[in-house]
């Protein structure tokens, strides 16, 4: 496997997809109020993660001084993460017409704007209370940033979903770009939950990509 360094400009896939503004990573973040994150070992980087991304109203916490960084991310919390960390138009958006998610409801604009932009798929319903599994935060991870889609199976994983491939490429995708990685050596456990901490990480380590050039993995 060889690796190579480019511009950010060009290291995203779909030359016709215009890359969305994110959000740049300030100097300082304003003080955390959250008290179950602590700013040292194994906690460090996620106290960080977490103190930027609610600086720029990206993320917030279950209460006014908790995160809740071990408890499962819902797909509605996640619609809300992602669309505020690619500064998307929750507004003016056009209703994807999910049942289960009418125009009063408190994330409404933001899965409005994800489905509008094709990160998530239009249907009968979203289940924005359900939880949101490993496998489908590396799709709208890959989406969402319009991260070069992996065309080379290379991780190790015994549970690489068999019949669908196109989740297997989005998963090798995170892991190319260094965003995530597995549960073990050999598996990625993609029908896990998300944790809301694991999210924010994720969406943190994108952006800081974002910012710098990206690399593109290549398998030869």
């Amino acid at each position: 496997m060889s690796t190579k360094k480019v511009h950010k400009a060009w290291a995203f896939a779909t030359a016709a997809v215009v890359v969305p503004c994110v959000a740049a990573m300030p100097a300082e973040a304003a003080a955390m109020p959250f008290t179950d994150i602590k700013n040292s070992g194994s906690e460090a980087e996620l106290y960080k993660a977490v103190s930027e991304l609610y600086s720029q109203g990206i993320v917030f916490g279950t209460t006014s001084t908790t995160f809740s960084p071990y408890q499962n991310l819902t797909r509605g919390e996640a619609a809300y993460f992602l669309a505020e960390a690619l500064k998307l138009e929750t507004k003016n958006v056009v209703n994807p017409g999910f049942n289960d998610v009418p125009t009063s409801h408190k994330y409404y604009g933001h899965i409005a704007a994800l489905a509008e932009k094709g990160i998530i798929q239009k249907g009968t319903n979203y289940n924005p209370d359900h939880f949101i599994k490993r496998s489908q935060m590396a799709k709208i991870l890959t989406l969402g940033f319009n991260l070069q889609q992996a065309t080379t199976l290379s991780a190790p994983f015994s549970d690489f979903t068999k019949d669908d491939n196109e989740t297997n490429k989005n998963i090798q995708t995170l892991l190319d770009y260094g965003i995530t990685q597995g549960t073990s050596a050999t598996t990625f456990s993609p029908y896990t939950d998300v944790r809301r901490g694991q999210m924010v990480l994720f969406l943190y380590r994108t952006l800081q990509k974002a910012e710098d050039d990206f690399y593109i993995i290549s398998v030869e």
